[in-house]
């Protein structure tokens, strides 16, 4: 056990293309798909206490997934989390925040899970609190990680799309609720994402991913019209974008917001790795 604490990091997620396969087992449960995890992600700092608490960015709140994580480990702690991300906006947020939080609470005290163990504790609150079916399992990985099974560590199958660490650009225009698209479009996104993942293994590159993701974005009719516009002037001005699922948010290649005169855009990378712990 450790006095002081640990910190750990998880990635965020930015989701192209996915299905939802529901199981009565929330470890089997899950997603297909696929999805670039980020340089910007969620640093949680978690630390022995005399009473649980959990604050993001120094604000108190109750997060479900983590509520489930700090019970399974059977923690009284106290977790502190940092992330440059918006909230509800397609970057995985309370995934990170669960498998960060599993991460460092597990070397905090001394519980002595495996990596593969505790990503699938995370995976399973997340998928049991309703807010994410494959962003863990994805920021444990990192990369441009393709989900091909869905479910935790065991019951899952990953490959990924051969990437560096090439810069990604973002611009986020508000939030969506993940439940109720999930509730609403479940068919229609589960048959559209099949086909989207079928593309993508066929030809595992970066600018096949980014059709892929459009298409799928079209298909289900997610792609709303402020979102349309923002892709349009990125091609346009010669650049590659898609939508983050799911949220109201934008992910372009490179420099390819900036170049359509999208000066609000934030500048980060693709993330080789995936989760760890930092001290």
């Amino acid at each position: 056990m450790s006095e002081e604490g640990r910190t750990a990091f998880a990635p965020g997620h930015v989701t192209g293309f996915f299905t939802v396969d529901r199981a009565d087992d929330p470890m089997e449960a899950g997603s297909r798909g696929g999805g670039i995890a980020l340089d910007d992600g969620v640093e949680v700092r978690v630390s022995p206490a005399a009473e649980r608490s959990v604050y993001l960015d120094d604000v108190s709140v109750d997060i479900a997934a983590v509520e489930a994580v700090l019970d399974a480990l059977q923690a009284t702690v106290e977790v502190r989390a940092q992330t440059p991300l918006p909230l509800g906006a397609g970057f995985g947020v309370s995934g990170a925040i669960a498998l960060a939080t599993a991460l460092a609470t597990n070397a905090t005290l001394g519980r002595g899970l495996s990596a593969d163990e505790l990503t699938a504790l995370a995976h399973g609150a997340e998928v049991q609190a309703g807010t994410g079916l494959g962003d863990v399992v994805a920021q444990a990985r990192g990369g441009v990680p393709l989900r091909l099974e869905p479910g935790a560590p065991r019951y899952n199958q990953l490959d990924a799309i051969p990437s560096s660490a090439r810069t990604i650009e973002y611009l986020s225009l508000g939030e969506r609720s993940t439940p109720d698209v999930l509730e609403a479009k479940a068919d229609v996104i589960s048959t559209a994402g099949r086909r989207a993942l079928s593309t993508v293994v066929e030809e595992p590159t970066l600018p096949t991913f980014m059709r892929a993701s459009r298409k799928f974005a079209r298909e289900t009719e997610l792609l709303t019209t402020e979102i349309r516009e923002v892709i349009l002037d990125v091609t346009e001005s010669g650049g590659t974008a898609t939508m983050a699922m799911l949220g109201e948010t934008v992910i372009a290649l490179d420099q390819g917001l900036s170049d359509a005169g999208y000066a609000e855009a934030t500048t980060t990378s693709i993330r080789p790795c995936g989760a760890v712990l930092e001290d």
